[in-house]
């Protein structure tokens, strides 16, 4: 859950480590990277959840393109204004917030994705989506939005343009 808000270095839970501290490694360089940039822990830790649990399964091109709809969203007037705002907003992402993040070597690679996008790397991936699904699902909602593009098992949607049948 999402429970610091300073700007300070990144902590990792200490449960998430294995004996021989593999992510403990990567929470070392997580704190250098969040302290460069001055992350806030509870948007690193709001988002690389998100990631987590909506895009663990994806390789890094759609764990970062399911970062960008999140940080699109941030910045959307539609939608909260803080990242934990956006993953926290009911009804809008599908994972349990009280779920335990069991594949400690998923989340360190997540996390990784999540200090990156919150330092500014480029949005290049989704052209504007602010929204998506897998493939699995088609929901009623992605009618009325404009597709930009299909990353791994995700379709991505921006709004503001409305979809206009072709005959």
């Amino acid at each position: 859950m999402c429970v610091i808000m300073a700007l300070s270095p990144v902590v990792v839970n200490p449960a998430l480590a294995d004996s021989k501290g593999q992510v403990a490694q990567s929470a070392k360089a997580a704190r250098s990277a969040a302290a460069a940039t001055q992350i806030s822990q509870r948007d690193l830790q709001c988002l690389a959840e998100a990631l987590y649990f909506e895009a663990r399964g994806e390789g890094a091109q759609g764990q970062r393109a399911v970062a960008e709809v999140i940080l699109n969203r941030v910045d959307h007037p539609r939608f909260p204004k803080t990242v934990c705002g956006v993953v926290n907003q009911r009804g809008q992402f599908t994972y349990n917030k009280n779920a335990r993040i069991r594949e400690k070597g998923t989340f360190a690679r997540v996390q990784k994705v999540a200090i990156a996008a919150l330092s500014g790397a480029p949005r290049t991936l989704t052209d504007g989506a602010t929204y998506f699904h897998t493939r699995q699902v088609k929901p009623s909602w992605s009618r009325r939005f404009e597709r930009t593009t299909r990353i791994g098992s995700h379709i991505f949607y921006r709004s503001g343009v409305r979809r206009v049948a072709s005959n």
